[in-house]
């Protein structure tokens, strides 16, 4: 089958990605068109000069690359070499407009490049692309359209405007709509029948607790027993005030945070405290053998319509690496992890599931279960669930 994915993160983008690693699987098995959100002219004025993902679209603007690479035997990532006018500000009818011509644009541009590759019968997978991505069915006209919901972008200030009002309209609109939780699926089944829960996956081949790493340098000298957390570090997806009582409640462990932070952790007070450490972002590549130096693992999130359904991939790479984890009991964590890791709602479980988890860090028989257990959500595992639901709703067509 020939693919074409569209995506609200870049291919470049500099941390680990869910829809990254679901249309790699793809392509072991099918032909794989990858399309780059474009920018539009807010994001090329306030864009990061050092971003990849900015560098790598503004040379395809300026016509100094092409805008199509091939990656491997049957895929290809695609840019877009113009900018769009900025529309979230506007009125509905006005957004409504504009929208319609961005995505005319965009559907004309794929329709050229996928007809240059001789993609024909094309399956259209929507990542979270509720702007961009409304219209391209009407442009270019896919076998099968399919609307993933991997976040609940809707609950963000900047999606919130129009994004309630679009998201239901683009699932209703789609033959199918994947959603990468329960709870995600039951809102979402309201506007299309064809919903299905998919749970993500893990790359085992990256996590694997089968090799020994090195300790990264960073945090070489940092004493043990280490709490970590690896992600990014978000004000408004972890609970900034309630680490900064579990970290000085328990002076005994060490914290350490691997990930970009936003710059309401920047400002937080819990930078005071001398027993947390903030190494910042590191290559992909690189992430495992922090998780290896970790004794015990959390996720620290406040709960909220975005983080209750969201599928937390890093759970996954937790396990994967054998590692005793602690969450937040979010929908998502009760449903599909609650067996294999300590679940907390307010501090003081918070504090008894560390001492709890980190007592557990030696023990290898429940280290190898969760490793067993994360095995059980490989990413072709994964995309196989979508390859299921695929062959149902043909079948279902045919009759």
């Amino acid at each position: 089958m020939d693919f074409i994915i569209t995506s609200l993160q870049t291919w470049d983008i500099e941390i680990g990605s869910t829809i990254k690693n679901t249309a790699l699987e793809i392509s072991k098995q099918n032909r794989v068109l990858y399309v780059n959100t474009p920018m539009d002219y807010s994001s090329y004025l306030r864009g990061n000069k050092k971003s990849l993902s900015y560098l790598r679209r503004m040379e395809v603007i300026k016509k100094k690359t092409s805008p199509l690479r091939q990656l491997n035997e049957n895929m290809w990532v695609l840019d877009c070499p113009f900018i769009l006018p900025s529309i979230n500000h506007l009125p509905t009818i006005l957004f409504n407009f504009f929208n319609r011509q961005n995505n005319r644009r965009i559907g004309l541009w794929i329709v050229k490049q996928a007809a240059s590759l001789e993609f024909k019968n094309c399956i259209h997978l929507i990542d979270t692309d509720i702007y961009r991505s409304r219209y391209l069915k009407e442009f270019i006209h896919p076998a099968i359209s399919i609307y993933y919901r991997r976040d609940y972008i809707i609950g963000e200030s900047y999606w919130r405007k129009h994004g309630t009002r679009l998201e239901p309209e683009l699932a209703a609109s789609a033959n199918i709509v994947l959603a990468n939780s329960t709870r995600f699926a039951a809102e979402l089944q309201v506007y299309n029948p064809n919903t299905y829960p998919i749970e993500t996956g893990v790359n085992l081949q990256l996590y694997d607790a089968s090799r020994e790493y090195e300790i990264p340098t960073d945090i070489n000298n940092i004493p043990h027993p280490i709490v970590g957390y690896m992600g990014t570090v978000n004000s408004t997806r972890l609970d900034g005030d309630l680490l900064y009582e579990i970290i000085m409640r328990r002076p005994q462990y060490n914290f350490v945070f691997t990930g970009p932070e936003d710059e309401g952790f920047r400002q937080h007070r819990i930078h005071s405290l001398k027993n947390v450490f903030f190494p910042g972002q590191k290559k992909v590549d690189e992430l495992p053998a922090y998780i290896a130096a970790y004794d015990t693992c959390i996720n620290p999130q406040i709960v909220n319509d975005i983080t209750d359904g969201n599928y937390p991939l890093k759970i996954d790479e937790y396990l994967a690496m054998g590692k005793p984890t602690v969450a937040t009991s979010t929908h998502t964590m009760r449903d599909v992890f609650a067996d294999y890791t300590y679940l907390a709602t307010d501090l003081e479980e918070w504090l008894a599931a560390i001492d709890k988890a980190v007592s557990k860090s030696g023990n290898k028989e429940l280290a190898n279960q969760r490793i067993a257990f994360a095995q059980t959500h490989s990413w072709e595992h994964s995309v196989k669930k979508i390859y299921d639901i695929i062959e149902m709703y043909q079948k279902r067509q045919k009759k």
